[in-house]
Order: C-alpha cells, then sequence, then structure tokens
C-alpha cells in the first residue's frame, strides 16, 4: 500500500545529501513530495494536514547524527509520524481485543455492504480460535440477505469455528439475543455478531445496528471499512463513529490497492485503533495490526518480524521432525517428501506474499516476476507429482521413459519439464543424505537455491 510514497521518498532521499541538520529550506521539497503522495493515495485533507505540520516540527533543526543523510534522517521523522498517525500513540495494548467481561465477549462487527464484513468475521473466527485458543460462535443479523447467512456458515465451517443459524423473517435484535443464550449455555468465550449492511448510509441502518448494540451490550464494537474506499471512507468513518461506540477499526483489502489511504485516515477521523488488516483473501490473511510495522512497510523497509511469524506458522515442527528423523535413521528422502517440502513454502504465504514483507530494495532485487514464475513452477511440479502413482512416489528410480511422458501428459506438461523436476529432486535428495537431520530452515535453503527465479 502507498507504493506512491515509498517511491516519492526514495527519490527525494537521493537528493538530500551532505548537510549537517535538516532545515525548513532543505526539507520543503520532502515535505511537498509527501504531501503530493499523501493526497494521491486518497488519505483525507484534514489527516494531511496535521501529519505534515507534526513532521515539519519535529525535524527541523534535528541533527544528523552518524552515517545518516539528511534524507534519511527525515524518513526516520516521516517513519514516527505515519506510526503515530496510525495509532502507535495510544500504546500496544490498545489494538489488542478486550476480553475483560463474563463470557461470551461479545464482537458487533459494523460496516457498509462490501466491506468484506462477513468474509473478516469468518478470518477473526479462525484467528481467535488458532491464536488465542478461544471457542467461537458467529451469527448473522443481516436478515436482508439471505446469501449473507450462507456465506457465514460457509465461512464460519472453514475457519473451524461454530455457526448459530438463522431466518431472514428473524428480527435482529431477537437473533442477537438467540445467539447470546445458546453461547452462554454452550460456553462459548466468543460471540461475532455480522450486522447487515448497506450500500449507503441510511438512518433505518444506523437505528437498527444501535438496537442491536442496546441489547447486547458487546464488549468490542468494530467498524470495518474497506482501504480502497479512499476520500469516502471519511464520510462512513464519522457516520458510524456517532451512531455507535466503537472500540476498534478492521482495514480490509490492503492487498488489493498501492493508494490505502483509509489506513491514514479512518483512525484520525474516528480516534479509535486500527486492530486488525485483511491483507489476503484466503481465511488466514488477517493480521493484528501494529502502527510501527506497518508504517516500515509503507516506507519500503519491510517488515521482518512479520517475515519471520510467517515462517513459523507455516513451518510444521512435527512433520519437519518425523522428516530429520527418517534422514537420521537411514531412511530415502523420496518424491513423498519432496511435495512435502513445495507445501511447507506455500504455507509460508507462498514467494510474492513473503516479498511484500522484505525492504523495497531486496523485492527490486528479487523482481515480482522472478517470484511469481517461481510459484507457478511449484504448483506445475505439485501437479507432476501428483500425476504419479504411489509406488512412483516412494521409488523414483522406477520412472523411465514410458512412465515420464504418461506423467507429463497427466499434468500437462513437456516430458523435459518431468525431467527438470526430477533433476531437482535428485538435488534434493544428495543434500538430504548430507544433512543428516539438520532441520527444516536448512531444508528452505537448500530447496531455494534450486527453485527458479529465486536465486
Amino acid at each position: 500500500m502507498l507504493d506512491n510514497l515509498t517511491q516519492r521518498l526514495a527519490k527525494v532521499v537521493k537528493t538530500m545529501r551532505g548537510e549537517a541538520r535538516l532545515t525548513e529550506s532543505n526539507t520543503a521539497e520532502m515535505l511537498r513530495e509527501v504531501r503530493l503522495a499523501l493526497l494521491e493515495a486518497d488519505v483525507a485533507l484534514p489527516a494531511v494536514r496535521e501529519f505534515i505540520a507534526k513532521v515539519k516540527e519535529k525535524s527541523v533543526g534535528e541533527e544528523v547524527i552518524g552515517s545518516l543523510t539528511p534524507g534519511q534522517a527525515l524518513v526516520g521523522v516521516v517513519q514516527r509520524e505515519l506510526a503515530s498517525l496510525m495509532g502507535a500513540d495510544l500504546g500496544p495494548e490498545a489494538s489488542q481485543l478486550n476480553f475483560a467481561t463474563q463470557p461470551p465477549a461479545i464482537i458487533l462487527m459494523a460496516g457498509l455492504q462490501g466491506a468484506g464484513k462477513t468474509t473478516t468475521v469468518g478470518k477473526l473466527a479462525k484467528y481467535l480460535r488458532e491464536n488465542t485458543k478461544k471457542k467461537v460462535l458467529t451469527v448473522s443479523a443481516d436478515v436482508y440477505r439471505p446469501a449473507a447467512i450462507g456465506q457465514l456458515e460457509t465461512v464460519t465451517a472453514q475457519a473451524g469455528a461454530d455457526f448459530f443459524p438463522t431466518k431472514t423473517t428473524d428480527k435482529p435484535v431477537d437473533i442477537a439475543l438467540a445467539a447470546l443464550d445458546y453461547a452462554k449455555r454452550h460456553f462459548h468465550d466468543v460471540l461475532i455478531i455480522d450486522t447487515a449492511g448497506r450500500l449507503g448510509i441510511d438512518e433505518a441502518m444506523m437505528q437498527e445496528i444501535s438496537a442491536v448494540h442496546a441489547a447486547v451490550k458487546p464488549i468490542e464494537t468494530l467498524f470495518v471499512v474497506d482501504a480502497m474506499l479512499g476520500q469516502d471512507a471519511i464520510n462512513t468513518a464519522k457516520a458510524f463513529s456517532d451512531a455507535l461506540p466503537l472500540t476498534g477499526i478492521v482495514l480490509t483489502k490492503l492487498d488489493g490497492d498501492s493508494r490505502g489511504g483509509a489506513a491514514l485516515s479512518v483512525r484520525h477521523i474516528t480516534g479509535k485503533p486500527i486492530k486488525f488488516a485483511g491483507v489476503a483473501e484466503k481465511l488466514d490473511g488477517l493480521e493484528a495490526f501494529d502502527p510501527s510495522r506497518m508504517a516500515n512497510r509503507i516506507l519500503g523497509m519491510g517488515d521482518i518480524l512479520a517475515l519471520v511469524e510467517e515462517a513459523r506458522k507455516g513451518v510444521d515442527v512435527a512433520a519437519a521432525n518425523d522428516l530429520a528423523q527418517k534422514i537420521k535413521g537411514g531412511g530415502k528422502f523420496d518424491l513423498n517428501d519432496f511435495k512435502a517440502q513445495l507445501g511447507q513454502m506455500k504455507k509460508m504465504g507462498g514467494m510474492a506474499g513473503l516479498l511484500d514483507k522484505l525492504p523495497a530494495q531486496m523485492q527490486q532485487a528479487a523482481g515480482k516476476t522472478n517470484m511469481d514464475q517461481a510459484e507457478k513452477q511449484v504448483r506445475r511440479m505439485e501437479g507432476m507429482i501428483n500425476s504419479m502413482t504411489l509406488q512412483e512416489r516412494a521409488k523414483p528410480e522406477l520412472i523411465k521413459a514410458t512412465r515420464k511422458r504418461r506423467i507429463a501428459a497427466g499434468a500437462g506438461v513437456q516430458v523435459q519439464e518431468v525431467n527438470r523436476m526430477l533433476a531437482q529432486f535428485e538435488q534434493m535428495q544428495s543434500m538430504m543424505k548430507k544433512l543428516k537431520g539438520g532441520g527444516m530452515m536448512k531444508m528452505m535453503r537448500s530447496m531455494k537455491g534450486m527453485m527458479p527465479g529465486m536465486r
């Protein structure tokens, strides 16, 4: 997001060299670039004005220390103020969900139709179940769209949470109270209520959601907003903030647009912390929002912590240990093991997803096209292995010319591709013999060297 700001800052940093301190004159050009980039990113004008004023106040007169150039020093100020604008000044606790209540803790989701509310409920249910070990129940109070109830039931099942069924003839307040009663009787830790959205703000909608809020008294009321909404996000945020005592914001579709100005505007308008960000369409594409780390990503500094978390989350430690023990005990690394390693790479968010969290210079060096090609190649390799018999996977030495032609036809590739994949497998197999249980990270590094586009 805000790729334009990243590019503009990088350009200006190069021009500001050789001065001992930041002054009004040498920061003016950079601040102009920052202002233009923020406006182009659809950040609200009041937020832009306040942000520029703070950066100017804190940067002018600042000494340029050590190996920093004036441009780099100013980027440091911009980073701190961006983080502050997105809620870093509220403290780390502000972005956490509050569970300090008699179970179930009720989370009410509010927002316009199309903001991704229902999908976000599923993502949040999965996040809470996996990261906080909560027993979660979801319910849809959207009686105007039968499809919304069915959609929530589907995503809830995918998330591994429980779903409270409802009918379009029921009233939203009655639905919420019935779900609350059910959650209490079945010892759920969290109840997430999905409310009806509209294509625009209207009085009836606001009255209805206010009535639901008054009936169940949620401990968290989260405003779900599409990061691509641009200037419209301001009016929407203000209307919901006036109608409901919001406790936080969930930004969706942060991966879908390079402008992403809502991330900076909505927090400024509502004064409420951003608690989560939707960064991918899949159900695990929800991240706890960290203002400082997001500021780093906006400024092209990457998010190495998120990268480490992805790796830790994606790696199946038990499977890695089993494989290590197998190799250590003299077992043979076969194509089933090779396919499992390919699956581990995909679980780590895919190459393109990992690339997004690297600093800008490393992203340019890796090249998006190369990463996309590498991801495509991983899928093709999986397809080839899937076209093999169980015997062939366990004993790759059986795969001769006739079998190769059959495998290629089954996977929709040329025989040469099967040969290349088997050659890469043999390299990996050879490395495994030398590793003797050296662990997953060694395996990943070994594989990286053989993957196309990842050298």
